[in-house]
């Protein structure tokens, strides 16, 4: 999944005839409305850069007229968020203002993509008054009820954004660095009033969360002179021959501003730990069913209900278990569920590396293999190709017993910064060898480092605009892309490997609905997903930990891959032998995130056209 920020947009090649030009030549010298609208996205788009300068820092466009932004970080505090709301309902008016009938296919996109996230966005607003309303934001993915978890929030985020994404060429980057230093300090200072406020109002984060968060607050809080954003920014400066003690004066913030932050964070987290609900699911928290319902549709972007996703769920997950069931067979595991063949095939030694240094060095570099083996298979899938700018890395040691098992997201525009795909590798036993290739496609090629690529040359406001069931719906198919082109073919383990994640998948549809719909125990979410899925005990309780602290989101997943296909499906119905697979890729990586209805519109043009 989008840490990462998962950011796509249109693009022009999946609209038409006119798919050769790029998309700003069609806001210019196409229809008549073109210009006009397209300075108002432009316009939007400056506006969400300074609602959430984490973007600009991420895709390396903190310089020139927006230099001002490179010594930023994103306001926490309450007073911001609703200064942040009603800026978003000014934006929608003047969205909802433009006649689309002026507007050439490309830029009608663009306009109605806009339009639709500011919709959800300030529904949002309205019908989850506490927590974290993220969906206009660099991580637009992660709206949860919940400000802070072990998840989520500034420390979660902010020492990977100073330490990988902030670059340092003179005294100027320098100094803003350590601006954002402040400013971090100041984000978790902002937070833990909010988590405070929101305690008032009935909302806290389950017990076992908060007992995680606080411990990771605690130990982040330690050896501060020691941090990476300390000694990195060190080696920053002197690598840019900056003269100066810059690792000291950072040190100093360090020490004294961002640490005390920190244990004050965790001291809140202690604080409301005897309030906390023993119950996983946020059935708990006030207008629960409305929140839950908002934050389903946020990561589906459709209407569907969670009792109509649990039957769905089920119904994929029976039917992806008889399709792995002659694979297992030939591995000699006849007996029991899928799930608990699957348990005992990740369970045999000659597939699991070693849970040591030496064998995370070479889990990480086996991964390498696989991008090695699946970028020349590229052509088979796309018309178009780009570079697939990737670096493969652990998760942070000193996050990774919160973080997710694996995320990643494109670098910068410039192509300085490489895609990040992170693994978490607290524990290399939940990755059997066959269970990792399926994850790189996932991640990082065909999947979100290569499709965000595809956006960087197009409109500023479709880069800054993701949408949950697009990006992770064309994660899952990119999984099957690899499939497609072959990767598996004299791999039977890996194919395996293939369908144990989409059946993963599908079980997400299950699990999340049933712990905050139907209300499920932690014992009985576990019980029921390593059954289904064969994962480990360590590996599903960290799956339905994420659950629990971002609700909706990993219904996202399977949501939009049953789209892609659904729509895949019907073009290849209405052009028969003209269907080109390759087009058809080419199509929706191209579009970018939109939301799923307005991705259907884009396809049926598509084929329209082809």
């Amino acid at each position: 999944m989008q840490i990462d920020r998962r950011r796509f947009v249109a693009g022009a090649a999946a609209l038409g005839a006119t798919a050769a030009l790029p998309a700003r030549a069609l806001a210019t010298t196409g229809a008549p409305g073109d210009a006009a609208a397209m300075a108002l996205l432009d316009k939007h788009a400056e506006a969400l850069l300074v609602s959430y300068p984490e973007n600009a820092m991420t895709l390396g466009i903190d310089t020139g007229k927006r230099a001002a932004l490179k010594s930023a970080l994103g306001d926490h505090s309450a007073g911001a968020e609703a200064k942040r709301r009603a800026e978003a309902a000014q934006r929608l008016t003047e969205l909802r203002a433009i006649d689309t009938k002026t507007l050439s296919p490309a830029v009608t996109v663009h306009v109605e993509t806009a339009t639709v996230a500011h919709e959800i966005a300030l529904d949002g607003w309205r019908r989850m008054p506490v927590g974290d309303m993220a969906f206009l934001s660099a991580n637009g993915y992660r709206s949860t009820p919940y400000v802070v978890s072990q998840g989520n929030g500034a420390f979660v985020d902010v020492p990977d954004l100073l330490e990988n994404k902030h670059q340092v060429a003179d005294t100027a980057d320098a100094e803003a660095y350590l601006a954002r230093m402040r400013a971090y300090a100041q984000e978790l200072r902002d937070e833990t009033e909010r988590v405070k406020a929101d305690a008032a109002k009935g909302v806290y984060l389950p017990a076992f969360l908060n007992e995680i968060t606080a411990r990771q607050l605690r130990d982040g809080a330690a050896r501060p002179a020691d941090w990476a954003i300390v000694t990195s920014f060190g080696s920053k400066t002197q690598a840019a021959g900056i003269a100066g003690d810059w690792a000291r004066r950072a040190a100093a913030i360090a020490e004294q501003e961002i640490a005390p932050a920190l244990a004050a964070q965790a001291d809140a987290f202690v604080a409301l730990r005897p309030k906390a609900p023993d119950v996983a699911g946020m059935w708990q928290v006030p207008d629960a069913a409305d929140i839950y319902g908002w934050l389903v549709e946020a990561g589906t972007t459709t209407k569907r209900t969670p009792e109509d996703i649990h039957a769905a769920g089920l119904e994929q997950c029976k039917a992806l278990a008889a399709e792995m069931d002659p694979l297992l067979r030939a591995q000699g595991l006849t007996q029991g569920t899928a799930g608990e063949r699957l348990a005992v095939l990740g369970k045999r030694p000659d597939l699991l590396f070693a849970n040591t240094d030496v064998g995370r060095a070479e889990l990480l570099a086996y991964l390498n293999q696989v991008v090695a083996k699946i970028r020349p298979l590229m052509p088979k899938a796309f018309g178009k190709l780009v570079r697939g700018n990737l670096n493969i890395k652990r998760v942070p040691p000193a996050i990774q017993d919160g973080a997710p098992n694996g995320y990643a997201g494109p670098g910068s525009i410039d192509g300085k910064i490489p895609g990040t795909y992170y693994i978490n590798l607290r524990d290399t036993g939940i990755w059997p060898r066959y269970s990792l290739p399926t994850l790189t496609f996932h991640e990082g090629i065909p999947g979100h480092v290569w499709q965000g690529e595809y956006t960087f040359d197009l409109p500023l406001i479709r880069t800054l605009l993701s949408f949950n069931a697009y990006s992770e719906g064309w994660g899952l198919y990119a999984e099957q892309i690899a499939d497609e082109v072959g990767f598996y073919a004299d791999d039977p383990l890996g194919r395996i490997g293939y369908l144990q994640s989409m059946n993963f998948r599908a079980a997400r549809l299950v699990a999340d609905t049933g712990l905050h719909h139907k209300r499920w125990t932690m014992d009985q979410a576990m019980q029921w997903f390593m059954a289904t899925t064969g994962f480990t005990a360590s590996q599903a309780r960290s799956e339905l930990n994420r659950y629990c602290t971002w609700p909706g989101q990993a219904l996202g997943y399977k949501t939009g891959h049953n789209e892609i296909n659904r729509l895949r499906d019907v073009a290849k119905a209405k052009l028969g032998a003209r269907f080109d697979v390759r087009g058809f890729n080419d199509a929706v990586v191209q579009t970018g995130g939109v939301p799923l209805g307005v991705l259907a519109k884009v396809v049926d043009r598509w084929a329209a056209s082809a």
